[in-house]
């Protein structure tokens, strides 16, 4: 990273000799070294930082319309739809965005599953990671109670209720949440304020996790060491600016599909309806990217034991790079583990359809099947793979896959570091320094 950035404008050196700010941001993302071999999974760390910007300037706007008040929400929502200059757009942007959101999160995580991402050095990255997740999902859920429809009263309901399952002091906090004794204006203000505010905290929590990601660098599909600033990485800009861009306008097509063509496709017909707390809709179910958790929840008979299943199923995520003893990163070069995590994401898939089921009969059985897999994957599988699995070798850099040894050493010959040393076999040609060091 470069330390002595000048800016080319008086104003830009005027401002930067006082506060250095344009030297940390160009430090930390136009020359900063990148491995030259991630693919475009690595693009959606990018996505999810635009979605979360768009959520927080359309949130804003559509704060302005809102009323947090039982008797007036549903209300104000319609009138942001019908009345308010593009307020229609502004709210599907807002509620298409929060399910996209999760989209891209969702495989941004298992992005880092697959690869590796979680491991030494980058546990700290990961735990930061699993905290912005845990707070979306707050945030997700208190915004999805604000239209004061059906589902988001009853949803709001169902939720909260949990709390009280809480021993001794269960009843105490739910009511305290609710304001009262049942769900109504109070809990729909509190609900809106810390929707308003924690968006805020997740920014701040991605800066940190992006210079929690600045530290060791980036990790890339080989999952070996990268030195930056060697043969193995590339500037960010221009090389990875581009292929973000791209990826974010492939993503910005499918953002638009859903706004203008299908709007309602990941909502519930229900929220359309005003909330009624005589008339409990026939079957509440939450939005899609909550599905998986809350089938885990219905996968206990009991109420206490729903509730601490579901949040360690997000805790037990914080540990996971010490629940695998592996001491490879990446699923290329671990036959069994790339069979295993792609049993898991179907199992979690499966999981999410199940939430959206009954929870009766079969579905309840294979769900709690679906379940003790889903703990099983972390607390028995992971570890036992790192004592059983046979790896693949090591690549030595990012440059050994793709280039073949006799490349590989006249590419080192022709800058001069190191002499050749050839034999029969062409594999078997070493490159070596003065020393007697192999270099490639």
């Amino acid at each position: 990273m470069s330390e002595n950035y000048a800016p080319k404008s008086a104003v830009g050196r005027w401002f930067n000799d006082r506060l250095p700010l344009l030297n940390l941001i160009y430090g930390h993302l136009l020359p900063y070294p990148t491995p030259k071999n991630l693919n475009y999974w690595w693009t959606f760390g990018g996505i999810l930082t635009f979605c979360l910007v768009t959520q927080i300037i359309t949130g804003l706007v559509l704060a302005m319309h809102y009323v947090a008040d039982a008797d007036l929400a549903f209300a104000s929502v319609e009138h942001i739809m019908r009345d308010v200059n593009y307020g229609w757009l502004l709210r599907y942007i807002h509620a298409n965005g929060a399910s996209l959101f999760f989209m891209a999160v969702y495989i941004h995580m298992a992005r880092s599953l697959f690869y590796g991402s979680y491991k030494e050095p980058r546990e700290l990255i990961w735990i930061i990671g699993v905290f912005i997740f845990l707070l979306m999902i707050a945030t997700a859920f208190m915004g999805y109670v604000l239209p004061w429809g059906q589902m988001s009263f009853w949803g709001a309901t169902v939720i909260t209720n949990l709390f009280s399952a809480i021993p001794l002091v269960g009843e105490s906090v739910t009511n305290w949440l609710w304001g009262g004794y049942a769900v109504g204006s109070p809990l729909l203000t509190r609900f809106f304020t810390l929707h308003y505010l924690m968006p805020f905290l997740i920014f701040a929590l991605v800066i940190l996790h992006v210079w929690a990601l600045h530290v060791p660098g980036n990790n890339n599909p080989e999952g070996i060491n990268v030195v930056q600033g060697s043969q193995d990485t590339v500037p960010f800009h221009p090389h990875y600016v581009v292929k973000d861009m791209f990826a974010l306008v492939v993503f910005l097509v499918v953002f638009a599909g859903f706004v203008f063509f299908v709007p309602n496709l990941l909502g519930h017909t229900d929220n359309y309806i005003e909330a009624n707390p005589l008339q409990t809709p026939e079957h509440i179910v939450p939005e899609w990217y909550f599905l998986p958790f809350y089938a885990i929840l219905r996968s206990v008979p009991d109420k206490l034991g729903g509730v601490i299943l579901m949040v360690s199923a997000i805790a037990i995520l914080a540990f996971l790079p010490w629940l695998d003893t592996s001491k490879v990163r990446s699923a290329k070069y671990r036959p069994l583990y790339r069979q295993f995590v792609w049993l898991f994401f179907a199992n979690v898939i499966l999981l999410g359809y199940l939430g959206a089921q009954t929870a009766d009969g079969l579905f309840l059985i294979i769900g709690r099947i679906a379940t003790a897999y889903y703990f099983a994957h972390f607390i028995i599988i992971l570890p036992l793979l790192g004592y059983i699995e046979k790896t693949k070798p090591l690549p030595k850099s990012l440059s050994e896959p793709v280039l073949s040894p006799e490349e590989r050493q006249m590419k080192a010959a022709a800058s001069g570091a190191c002499l050749l040393y050839t034999s029969d076999a062409a594999d078997d040609m070493q490159c070596v320094d003065l020393g007697g060091r192999r270099i490639i």
